[in-house]
């Protein structure tokens, strides 16, 4: 069928109308008009893919990764990056409306940096193919299983791409285990040293000397930490996390501790959320991680308390607290899920900051944050229809949005990234 692209959706496809069905189609343009091959179809709803460009975008441009419409990992490379920004927030707005029934006219702050080499993180997968001699590194295509071999990512930072580089050489040399079935690597703030995380079928047998051998190959890699993919297992070759330096302090960051994936936007993104809690006597930071925005907001409240579920991230943001005295001397780490804590929690705080998970909040949660009646909430969000949902919950308990920024924390992806700050009426 010929479908004429109306609008970008969340999620990355392009969305059309063709004899009453809605029509999904990946890697297009608004505007463009497209010979589609359908790949999916039911009563209302098909998905297909672009069998011929009828009549594409001007905007259109050649990607810059020989993997794009293969890997899975990018949606938008076909998109000048200014026309992505563009798009994203047409989507933030539209899907606020749409979920949370919030029509937003005022201006939505835009906080962008470099569309490539941005990523501090990666996950690969390891798998032997059909065509090769050796296991192959890469990446699964978009909702599948079947891996696509990678020589090259864009969107990583150059260590990174070093480091992928390494193990592929590994691989074909047979210097890794035919039981590794994924690596994960996470490169400090100046891009030097990197966390490296092989998880295996079963736990190599020499795995000091095989730690030896990679550390030869790689040895910007300070720690590494070898596990079973069922995690039953673990063997820990270095001091178990890296330093990562944002806006003038220094954090612990540890081999299963979330923290910002692109490195060009953690600071600025740090800045907005201190600016928009202002000061006060107390404050809490929900999903603290390891302390990217409670560190800072030590400096303008009397007393913060962190709260934080993953133990090896509140150890984390404790060790931070602790180097950092003289910034964070009234931080309280508290382990313990963010919901079981507002159970308890009876205090009226000055401000509350939340960076949920993409589930975004319980109804349950949201409804103890607003009946808490902070003056202030900071709603960062990597997930717009959540975010929309939480959204409509505290506008209905009592508070309005002062203003909203959107982080393009990663570029030719749909993933959109929002600060969101709240005022009780």
């Amino acid at each position: 069928m010929e479908v004429t692209i109306e609008k970008l959706i969340y999620g990355g496809d392009g969305l059309a109308h063709h004899d009453g069905a809605t029509v999904f189609v990946p890697y297009v343009i608004p505007g463009e008009v497209v010979s589609i091959e359908t790949t999916e179809r039911k009563k209302k709803f098909v998905r297909g893919r672009t069998e011929r460009m009828v009549s594409p975008s001007p905007e259109r441009t050649l990607p810059p990764c020989p993997h794009f419409h293969v890997c899975g990992g990018c949606h938008y490379q076909h998109i000048p990056y200014p026309s992505q920004l563009r798009y994203k927030e047409e989507i933030l707005r539209e899907t606020l409306r749409r979920i949370g029934k919030i029509d937003w006219k005022s201006p939505i702050t835009t906080h962008s940096g470099s569309p490539l080499n941005y990523r501090n993180r990666a996950q690969w997968k390891v798998r032997e193919t059909d065509n090769s001699a050796s296991p192959q590194i890469g990446y699964f295509r978009a909702e599948s299983s079947a891996l696509v071999p990678i020589e090259t990512c864009p969107i990583l930072s150059p260590r990174l791409e070093e480091t992928l580089r390494a193990i592929r050489m590994m691989l074909a040399g047979a210097a890794l285990p035919p039981s590794l079935r994924e690596v994960e690597a996470f490169a400090d703030s100046s891009d030097e040293s990197i966390l490296l995380t092989p998880s295996f079928a079963q736990m190599p047998s020499a795995a000091a000397n095989l730690a030896a051998a990679i550390r030869s190959a790689m040895p910007w890699a300070a720690s590494i930490l070898f596990q079973t993919v069922s995690q039953s297992r673990m063997e820990l070759f270095g001091p178990g996390h890296i330093e990562y330096i944002v806006n003038g302090i220094t954090f612990r960051v540890s081999h299963f501790s979330f923290f910002q994936v692109n490195r060009f936007l953690a600071g600025e993104m740090a800045t907005a959320v201190a600016s928009a809690v202002g000061e006060g006597a107390l404050a809490l930071d929900l999903f603290a991680g390891v302390g990217l925005f409670s560190l800072p907001l030590a400096q303008s409240f009397k007393h913060v308390i962190a709260v934080e579920s993953n133990p090896v991230a509140a150890r984390d943001c404790e060790a931070n607290a602790a180097a950092n005295r003289e910034r964070a001397g009234k931080l309280e780490i508290r382990e313990a899920d963010s919901l079981e804590f507002l159970r308890r929690f009876r205090e009226t705080p000055d401000c509350i900051v939340l960076d949920p998970p993409r589930a975004g909040l319980s109804p349950e949660g949201a409804a103890r944050i607003a009946k808490l009646a902070p003056p202030r909430i900071v709603y960062v969000s990597c997930e717009p229809s959540t975010l929309a949902r939480d959204l409509a919950a505290f506008i209905a308990g009592g508070y309005e949005i002062a203003s909203i920024d959107f982080f393009d924390l990663f570029p030719q992806t749909f993933h959109i990234e929002t600060l969101v700050k709240l005022q009780r009426h």
